[in-house]
């Protein structure tokens, strides 16, 4: 694991806020590009309230959105076992064809050889599928052999992972995927992206402002809360990430013009600063693998020079990560400014453009 470049005593309550429960938006709005937008001058703290369908406004000819493609799995998963108790798997990434990690709910009663079988989701013409319990791991995590059952076939038995504080079901997947998802493979939504739709990206293309894509599959982080008191001691799990050499070639000639590098997402950012840790402008390559990234402040720039992003939970790495961009306390005082303003918080809230 990389160790966090930060100071030895920085603590995961410093990045504690209050948020109102009222303000956790519980639904998409019915047009993806009407969510508001604060944006935020990382050098100054100065902030402006706008719109997302506004966001070329902010940007300028010749600038580079890099967005994550990354799609979401049908990835929640009830099961049963053959005794008759319930079981929740969640997939968080596929290990090799057909063994997937996952967190299980309850996991103290599984052991290495149990039976669990799926069950199809309601109003599915499927029959029950049976798949085995190969390992258990610390804090619920299992590893679960699946045969053949594949990506398309978990259609019939998955629904979209919404995080916990969700409450009201979602009645289109599809809301939340981001438009130009074409990459399965996340547990989670990289939720800066639900905002553009195809009428925004061809206006923000009318401007000059080019559009790339990177992959990353969302795994562990998004559902585990950090409970180590130190920032150093929080142990962040890897996950797969990849940049193609002509998505790396764009990145090299837009920043050689003078031009910026926006990441669309955290996700798209710690995609992007992982290329970073191996960056050669001469000789601009991609990668594929995995990251083991963990930005906090302290953390050093390289590739990404302004962000888009949604607002995130108190005390989560996605905070830390804005704050080793912006400071913590301009992003503190951004938060206060927009629940001053009734802003939308989370996965289908409002956005924050840092730049």
């Amino acid at each position: 694991m990389s160790q966090p470049r930060t100071k030895p005593g920085l603590r995961v309550a410093d990045f504690d806020y209050e948020l109102p429960p009222e303000l956790i938006a519980q639904h998409p709005l019915p047009d993806r590009a009407a969510s508001r937008l604060l944006v935020l001058d990382r050098r100054t703290g100065a902030r402006a309230h706008s719109a997302i369908h506004d966001l070329g406004d902010w940007l300028a000819p010749g600038d580079l959105l890099v967005a994550n493609n990354s799609r979401v799995l049908p990835a929640r998963l009830h099961a049963r076992k053959e005794t008759g108790g319930q079981v929740e798997l969640l997939l968080l990434r596929e290990l090799r064809p057909g063994v997937w990690s996952a967190l299980a709910k309850p996991a103290r009663r599984l052991h290495a050889g149990t039976r669990l079988l799926l069950q199809p989701r309601p109003g599915v013409a499927a029959s029950e599928r049976a798949v085995s319990i190969a390992a258990v791991g610390d804090e619920g995590e299992v590893t679960v052999e699946m045969d053949d059952l594949d990506v398309a076939g978990l259609e019939a038995y998955g629904e979209a992972p919404l995080p916990p504080y969700i409450r009201v079901p979602l009645a289109d997947p599809e809301r939340y995927q981001t438009v130009y998802a074409t990459a399965p493979g996340s547990a989670a939504a990289p939720t800066a992206g639900l905002h553009f739709t195809d009428a925004l990206r061809q206006d923000l293309a009318a401007r000059g402002i080019g559009w790339a894509e990177v992959t990353l599959h969302v795994g562990l982080d998004t559902f585990r809360p950090v409970t180590a008191a130190l920032v150093k001691d929080h142990h962040i799990h890897q996950e797969w990430c990849a940049v193609s050499d002509e998505t790396a070639a764009r990145i090299a000639a837009a920043r050689a013009a003078g031009h910026r590098i926006v990441a669309v997402g955290t996700t798209a950012a710690r995609t992007l600063e992982t290329l970073g840790r191996r960056w050669d402008p001469a000789k601009p390559r991609g990668l594929a693998g995995m990251t083991d990234l963990f930005i906090v402040p302290g953390y050093e720039w390289t590739v990404v020079d302004a962000l888009l992003t949604n607002f995130h939970l108190p005390r989560s790495t996605l905070l830390m990560m804005i704050s080793a961009f912006a400071g913590w306390e301009h992003v503190r005082a951004a938060y206060a400014d927009a629940i001053a303003h009734g802003y939308r918080f989370y996965s289908f809230g409002d956005a924050m453009l840092i730049r």
